[in-house]
């Protein structure tokens, strides 16, 4: 009997067709070899065309009659079904690439997150590692992206943007370190975060990361993405909170408001829930959505002190500034507030300030 040297190769070869040709070698035929190995014949036809799969009790049963190791026919099996494995593999990226579309590749690709290629199928394998998942097709039922899902439908932003948007944010939150979550420490963090609101964005930003760390709280300002239109989005990892902000707006009272619309967010809700605000409205959480504008508006400006503003009725530059430095804040976000409740109008832009962002 002759040794054959089998080699790995692209071709999905079954080692049935290798049997076959032991025992036209021994003089055997499959009836006689299914007889010594107690096996159906058609088992055994079934193995020689690779419909079924030798299994390692099988492998020491021909070793038996054939006298080639079981080791050999092991191996056989496991690189034919390993080439199967591929093919199929081949052929799910080969599918999923018509999804690669739906992400802003690029944006993200000059982000470091993903490596810059042109390739389709190899798009689709930088995707799947930096989202973690076996098939881009699974995406939709990761916890945690519902939200996204739920608002790319319909409106005019993209979900798969809005959870690349997410999932960098998830990747620089795992790797910041911060204190365990503390809602007191968070409550008490308030004031020193409201009178950052006075300070330009050089000078606020690692305080409030700063601050917000203690709290147990990752703060992250990223670029906006391509048709994400995201302002922010609160989520727990493990022991942490994290709270993204978007670089997209650059106004800074709707930047604050913002902020305190997601602490809000993290103090007032569950730990179990992800909110992603864009220029969507996600009906399952419009009650969660109007608690948070509550709280941010109680915040920034207590209703008890706005009622005293806006009874005197006067909302000339002065006024505003006076106000605002009589309760603490930027005057730019008395403006907005007049602005939103329509007593001023839309034109309006007195004291109002838009940010550089460098992120």
């Amino acid at each position: 009997m002759t040794t054959n040297t089998y080699y790995l190769s692209d071709l999905a070869i079954p080692p049935g067709e290798y049997l076959q040709e032991v025992i036209d070698e021994l003089g055997m035929n499959q009836s006689e070899l299914a007889k010594r190995m107690g096996r159906p014949t058609q088992a055994i036809n079934e193995i020689v065309r690779g419909e079924k799969a030798i299994t390692p009790e099988t492998a020491i049963q021909l070793e038996d009659v054939t006298g080639v190791p079981s080791p050999i026919w092991n191996g056989l099996e496991a690189e034919f079904r390993l080439i199967l494995a591929k093919q199929r593999e081949e052929q799910n990226l080969a599918s999923e690439s018509g999804l690669v579309a739906e992400f802003p590749y690029t944006q993200i690709a000059k982000l470091g997150f993903l490596r810059q290629t042109r390739q389709p199928i190899e798009k689709v394998t930088e995707l799947r590692r930096f989202f973690g998942v076996a098939s881009l097709y699974n995406l939709e039922t990761v916890n945690g992206y519902e939200p996204a899902f739920r608002q790319g439908k319909g409106g005019k932003s993209s979900s798969y943007a809005l959870i690349a948007w997410l999932r960098m944010a998830e990747i620089k939150a795992r790797a910041m370190d911060c204190a365990s979550f503390s809602v007191s420490q968070l409550k008490l963090a308030l004031p020193p975060i409201r009178a950052l609101t006075q300070k330009t964005p050089d000078v606020f930003l690692p305080i409030l990361s700063d601050l917000l760390k203690k709290c147990g709280v990752a703060f992250i300002l990223q670029p906006h993405l391509p048709k994400t239109y995201a302002h922010g989005a609160t989520f727990f990892l493990g022991e942490k909170a994290v709270l993204v902000m978007s670089n997209r707006g650059a106004w800074a009272d709707v930047f604050w408001f913002s902020v305190f619309h997601e602490i809000g967010h993290i103090l007032l809700h569950s730990k179990r829930q992800r909110f992603v605000e864009n220029d969507a409205i996600d009906p399952a959480l419009q009650k969660q959505e109007n608690e948070a504008d509550a709280f941010a508006h109680e915040t920034l400006i207590p209703s008890k002190q706005w009622q005293a503003f806006v009874k005197q009725g006067e909302f000339s530059p002065q006024r505003i500034q006076g106000f605002a430095d009589e309760i603490g804040i930027a005057p730019g976000i008395v403006t907005g507030f007049l602005r939103h409740h329509q007593y001023l109008p839309m034109s309006n832009h007195s004291h109002r300030v838009q940010y550089q962002w460098v992120a």
